[in-house]
């Protein structure tokens, strides 16, 4: 049975070794921050690794927190940096969009489970008074298009004989046909109404968008009795937990 916060000893807390070890042999989940953080705490609530109230509340300035499970901790990063985190062995899980493990396509990732959470599309998106014909591109030897996904971009036009001159942006790209940026832009759509309150359409689909549990491919191998433990606790969240939840 885990410990409360509140009789969580000393040794338990974050930077701390424990065990007389001298090695901190918690494992670390990083999960994103906004509004995946949101939909996924219901989910997490289910396996027995929530977080504590102030990494869910984002008013901290704290990036680690301690959970219901004393081996394990979370820290709270950027949604692009996950991948990030975990690929290099700094936290040995994670929870990642499948848009930004498409984009950096690292080796060192396993993604066994798909959460079904923070469903969403990558779309290509133009001027809305421009019209789209599919086979005028075939007739593009290059285009220039703003996106935060370079190589996502360059793969999908490529595919289609096209150089893509990437105008890289971290946000905002709407801005980017009506200030002459680029012809297109390259984002990930929800419902299209930032699209549309921007003068733009929707025209392509690059891939559909769920958020995946992913996992360290070393620490899958020097740790596998705990990584196993959470990937467990995961799948027999999804099991449980009410379709509300998931979406």
């Amino acid at each position: 049975m885990t410990k409360p916060f509140a009789d969580r000893p000393t040794e338990d807390l974050p930077g701390t070794a424990q065990h007389g070890t001298g090695r901190d042999e918690r494992l670390v989940l990083a999960l994103p921050k906004g509004r995946i953080l949101k939909a996924v705490a219901p989910l997490i609530s289910h396996t027995g690794m929530a977080p504590a109230r102030e990494c869910l509340e984002g008013d901290s300035r704290k990036l680690r927190f301690p959970t219901q499970d004393p081996m394990v901790d979370v820290v709270r990063v950027r949604s692009f940096d996950v991948a990030t985190f975990v690929a290099s062995g700094g936290a040995q899980i994670g929870i990642c969009g499948a848009d930004v493990l498409a984009e950096f396509d690292y080796p060192e990732i396993y993604a066994p489970l798909d959460l079904g959470i923070g469903a969403c599309r990558i779309s290509v998106a133009q001027s809305a008074d421009l019209p789209h014909d599919p086979q005028e591109w075939a007739r593009w030897s290059d285009v220039r298009v703003a996106t935060k996904y370079p190589a996502i971009t360059r793969r999908f036009f490529a595919a289609r004989g096209i150089n893509a001159s990437i105008v890289h942006l971290h946000g905002a790209m709407e801005l980017a046909p009506m200030l002459g940026l680029s012809r297109l832009i390259v984002d990930l759509v929800d419902t299209g109404s930032t699209l549309r309150a921007n003068g733009l359409k929707e025209v392509e689909t690059i891939s559909q968008v769920t958020s995946r549990l992913i996992v360290n491919r070393t620490a899958l191998k020097t740790r596998p009795e705990q990584i196993a433990s959470v990937i467990a606790r995961f799948r027999a969240a999804l099991a449980m937990a009410p379709a509300a939840d998931t979406v």
